[in-house]
C-alpha cells in the first residue's frame, strides 16, 4: 500500500523552529516529486514548497522564503521540511503529496498531486 506520513509537527511559540518529516512506504520517493502544503481553518490549502525528484530544483512560497528549507534524503525515502523564524501566521495543518513525473520540476499547486499524507499539525502560539 502506497503511504506518506507525516511527522514532526507541535506547538512552538514566535521565532521557533520545527522540522517536518515526510516518509513513504510502499514506493519510493526516488521517481516522485514531494509538496509541502499547508491548510488553515476556514482557508484554501495552499502550497508552501516544493522539490523535484532530482533535488535539484526547489520552490517557495513567498510567506515562507528565507524562513523554510525543503530537502530530501532519498536513501531514507524522506523528505523534510525545515522550519525557522515561526509565525503565527503559519499555524495550519501540514500534508506532503508525491508527483509521479517531476524529475526536474515540481508542481506549485496541488493538483498534480496523486498521494498525499494524513497531515500533521503545527501552531505557532505564545
Amino acid at each position: 500500500q502506497l503511504q506518506l506520513v507525516e511527522s514532526g509537527g507541535g506547538l512552538v511559540q514566535p521565532g521557533g523552529s520545527l522540522r517536518l518529516s515526510c516518509a513513504a512506504s510502499g514506493f519510493s520517493l526516488n521517481y516522485y516529486a514531494i509538496g509541502w502544503f499547508r491548510q488553515a481553518p476556514g482557508k484554501e490549502r495552499e502550497g508552501v514548497s516544493c522539490i523535484a525528484s532530482s533535488g535539484g530544483s526547489t520552490n517557495y512560497a513567498d510567506s515562507v522564503k528565507g524562513r523554510f528549507t525543503i530537502s530530501r534524503d532519498n536513501a531514507k525515502n524522506t523528505v523534510y521540511l525545515q522550519m525557522n523564524s515561526l509565525k503565527p501566521d503559519d499555524t495550519a495543518v501540514y500534508y506532503c503529496a508525491a508527483f509521479r513525473y517531476g524529475s526536474s520540476w515540481c508542481p506549485r499547486g496541488p493538483n498534480p498531486y496523486s498521494y498525499w499524507g494524513q497531515g500533521t499539525q503545527v501552531t505557532v502560539s505564545s
